[in-house]
């Protein structure tokens, strides 16, 4: 599978667009009584290659088929603004989203969470990361000042890599915590920015000197390391965000209820430790959309400080979209 480790925000809006081109062509009106439903697709956000993720989510897939009675088949995307306009057009009716995609899913594809995952180690969240090559002449000073201080200190001559615009732990918490917070333009601010497009590709990127600085989250780093160790021993990590919520389970709200209460069931009951080992996973535990709130809270606050530096609005204009964040603040707290 071909895979750009410099897919820019321009191409990644093509691509949407298409995307959106190509399924607004099924209809968006399908059927979906219990007895018109043959078989579900789920969607699985490729933060790795779709070679590394095959043989994970097959036997998992295969345990789902079997507890809801129907076919359920992976659906892979190597972007998070895919599956969610897949989901939105009706070609995917579950899927296991980050923090994120969920709250755009929720907004546009009339996804609804029901489940959370629970790492291995118990814990319901996870972290994201700013990595660097080891062999980088600068991962001394970085390490020494922080990872953070010392990127926003030293942006203009550093090339930097999120991984994708609808990532939690690639985009919106680094974000927020590290440049919304210092009033800092990451556009602005670098040598070079680029979206690396997955979390494999901005490990990649780094391990192989071709960008200085990427975010990723912890878990794509374990995978890395059984993935391809040689590239993970390249890699040293420089900043470590608060802990993120852990993923959600979602589905269509407008699937059947009784497909809907078995894919319910085998969420809350699954616990094969040997299919869930290399997700680095437990379990899964009941969940409701409120305990996503706190991704929401920063969405809405880093748009508002984005607004606020804004210079082609007047100073109304921007008092009439921050009074529209701070009500859906408001909603969620």
């Amino acid at each position: 599978m071909n895979r750009r480790l410099f897919i820019q925000q321009a191409s990644l809006f093509t691509m949407t667009l298409a995307t959106a081109k190509l399924l607004s062509a099924c209809t968006s009106n399908t059927d979906n009584s219990a007895a018109t439903i043959k078989e579900i697709n789920f969607g699985v956000l490729s933060t790795e290659s779709q070679s590394n993720q095959k043989p994970l989510w097959e036997p998992f897939a295969a345990a789902m088929s079997e507890e809801v009675g129907i076919p359920i088949k992976p659906f892979y995307v190597t972007q998070y603004a895919a599956v969610i306009e897949a989901m939105r057009f009706g070609k995917v009716q579950a899927a296991w989203l980050g923090g994120k995609s969920y709250i755009q899913a929720s907004k546009v594809a009339d996804a609804e969470a029901f489940a959370q995952v629970v790492g291995a180690d118990g814990s319901k969240g996870y972290y994201s990361h700013l990595i660097i090559n080891k062999n980088n002449p600068i991962v001394a000073s970085a390490k020494a000042a922080g990872g953070d201080k010392y990127i926003i200190n030293n942006a203009g001559k550093l090339t930097f890599a999120f991984n994708d615009p609808n990532s939690t732990s690639g985009f919106l918490v680094p974000s927020y915590y590290i440049f919304t917070q210092n009033n800092v333009d990451p556009k602005k601010a670098f040598k070079r920015l680029i979206f690396a497009g997955s979390h494999e590709a901005s490990a990649l990127a780094v391990a192989n000197n071709q960008i200085d600085v990427a975010t990723i989250s912890n878990e794509a780093l374990s995978r890395l390391e059984r993935t391809n160790p040689t590239a993970r021993q390249k890699i040293a990590i420089i900043w470590q965000s608060p802990l993120i919520p852990s993923d959600p389970i979602v589905y269509r709200r407008d699937l059947p209820a009784d497909i809907k209460e078995k894919l319910r069931n085998f969420f809350y009951n699954y616990q094969d430790a040997e299919v869930l080992a290399p997700f680095e996973v437990s379990r899964f535990v009941q969940a409701e959309d409120k305990n996503w709130h706190t991704i929401r809270e920063l969405d809405i606050a880093k748009n508002i400080q984005e607004i606020q530096a804004q210079t082609n609005l007047n100073e109304s204009e921007k008092q009439q979209k921050i009074t529209e964040l701070n009500q859906q603040l408001q909603e969620i707290q």
